[in-house]
């Protein structure tokens, strides 16, 4: 069943002549327009999950009875909404300092003049709708912009930079639920050599579709990111050792099938490295792992080593029955 999308404009006023003048100005230029008579439909209104874009709020809201304070409405809604989700615009005859101050507070973003002629409605609704579609551009355009900056430009998946952040994270999320972690680090094997053989657009393609075949592997929350050139790191929360080893397996076999570049079929390999979080750095973690695929790459093409410390780390975080096969969780990576 389809939703409707939420008004783009909520008018709340008791006033018919206002009412009569605004809604069909805002009808006009296609706006979505919801109205409330009352405080308390306008309340209602303004905090539902999706609120109107703009709301015009007329004064005379609180001359009902009983009488309100149109502060308490503006502050009610403000406290449970926010402002980035809710343009708020007070519609009033009176410019004294209390309304200055619903100004200063951010409570509302401007006040109208009731007694504004008729014909400027139209040119100020017209305004208010180019600033808030400008408005969502600038967004969009800081929100791409963030992504980029997270996200490994060829790829699409994390970069080195937001992969420690996110790994960071996770550790938190391990000590305080005493949960597991475990990390693969993978490295194509002579990626060098293809890339001298086939170009540097050819090697991105397949780049590409070593990430998109790892993906699929993957559950909606596991970790995936880019830290070097030919590296892949993929973090898996709640995995213990036996459980990574498992999927480093079933990541080996993304490249038992060739890949398919300029329609000549081309054989990769990887090896792969896995260290267990235990709550600790994953500066030191991720350092394990790269000491494990580098004893992986000396066993030769293909393989898998788990990073094993001649100096065991004591760690009181995590109870042995986490540590231990994880019967409970056998089953997570077959998803």
């Amino acid at each position: 069943m389809l939703t409707e999308p939420p008004p783009d404009f909520l008018l709340a006023s008791p006033d018919a002549a206002l009412l009569t003048v605004l809604d069909p100005v805002l009808r006009a230029v296609g706006s979505r327009v919801q109205i409330a008579l009352t405080p308390e439909a306008a309340l209602r209104a303004l905090t539902r999950h999706d609120p109107p874009a703009m709301a015009l709020v007329d004064a005379r809201l609180a001359d009902q009875e009983p009488p309100s304070d149109i502060c308490d409405l503006l502050v009610a809604v403000r406290t449970q909404v926010g402002r980035q989700r809710l343009s708020m615009v007070l519609i009033s005859n009176e410019a004294g300092e209390r309304e200055a101050g619903f100004l200063d507070s951010g409570l509302v973003e401007d006040i109208l003049p009731r007694a504004m002629d008729a014909a400027w409605w139209p040119l100020w609704i017209e305004r208010s709708l180019r600033v808030r579609r400008q408005s969502q551009e600038l967004e969009a355009l800081r929100e791409a912009s963030r992504r980029n900056l997270q996200m490994d430009h060829l790829t699409g998946i994390y970069n080195r930079e937001t992969l420690m952040a996110v790994l960071f994270r996770e550790t938190d999320r391990v000590q305080r639920m005493r949960s597991s972690l475990a990390l693969i680090l993978f490295d194509i094997d002579d990626f060098g050599h293809w890339n001298s053989r086939l170009g540097a657009e050819v090697c991105d393609d397949l780049l590409r579709q070593v990430v998109a075949r790892t993906s699929r592997m993957l559950r909606s929350y596991d970790v995936f990111g880019r830290p070097g050139k030919d590296e892949f790191l993929v973090a898996l929360p709640g995995c213990t050792q036996a459980q990574a080893a498992g999927m480093a397996e079933r990541l080996r076999g993304i490249f038992s099938t060739p890949f398919d570049v300029c329609g000549k079929a081309i054989r990769l390999s990887a090896c792969f490295g896995i260290a267990i979080s235990l709550g600790r750095s994953p500066v030191v973690v991720l350092r394990e792992a790269e000491q494990a695929v580098a004893c992986a790459r000396t066993a030769g093409p293909e393989a898998i080593h788990w990073f094993e410390d001649p100096q065991p780390t004591p760690f009181d975080l995590i109870p042995a029955r986490l540590l231990a096969a994880g019967d409970e969780d056998a089953g997570l990576m077959e998803e």
